[in-house]
């Protein structure tokens, strides 16, 4: 596979960008694309081919889950079994920003997104260029870190192509990500649980939940 590199505005991307981004990911290929902290891999989560596509292009175990990135809540609302307060409390605390929440999955995602175990993690990211093409495409994406399961994240576009090449179809290079990775939250159990540190201070977290 050759995977082409475009720069893009990552503040104000052309629709040139978004259409050719948003064409790959209905044809079922994955491409990578700047996040407000980093670079990430996206793809159709309804499109079994491009899911399998995602844990070929990262080596990573199927047996993991694939997080997904969502427009709003009442997206969210649409992938998930079920939702109860603390989701709501959180993501209106918390969203847009980096915050990914664990939700039991419906049965419209695919099992295979969840690793085999019926719970989906969301969230919806603060970047502009994620964003439209969220709304272009009107569905959520899977969104995972753009690199090979195990090395370092890529905060570089040209980063990101020499470690993809031959893996994605497609690298959007807006420059050097800066923002701090995001908090995942399971609030699936009784008792919610800290799944990964990020940007989101537990103490935060906690202070929103309280009573709940």
């Amino acid at each position: 596979m050759a995977t082409d590199l475009i720069e893009i505005d990552i503040e104000h991307p052309s629709t040139d960008a978004i259409e050719r981004a948003a064409a790959a990911v209905r044809r079922g290929e994955v491409i990578a694309i700047p996040t407000e902290a980093l670079y990430t891999l996206v793809a159709d989560p309804f499109n079994l081919h491009a899911v399998s596509q995602v844990f070929v292009a990262k080596g990573r175990e199927t047996q993991r889950s694939l997080p997904l990135l969502v427009r709003d809540i009442l997206m969210a609302e649409e992938l998930a079994a079920e939702m109860n307060s603390r989701f709501y409390l959180l993501a209106r605390h918390f969203w847009p920003g980096p915050l990914t929440l664990i939700v039991p999955a419906s049965a419209r995602v695919p099992l295979k997104v969840t690793g085999n175990t019926g719970r989906l993690a969301m969230r919806q990211s603060k970047s502009n260029f994620a964003n439209a093409l969220l709304e272009f495409l009107d569905q959520p994406l899977i969104a995972t870190s753009a690199n090979i399961s195990g090395q370092p994240t890529c905060r570089r576009g040209i980063d990101v192509f020499g470690t993809m090449d031959g893996r994605v179809s497609l690298v959007l290079d807006g420059g050097l990500c800066t923002g701090e990775g995001a908090t995942t939250v399971d609030i699936t159990e009784p008792y919610w649980r800290m799944i990964k540190p990020g940007a989101v201070d537990e103490k935060e977290i906690a202070s929103c939940l309280k009573g709940t």
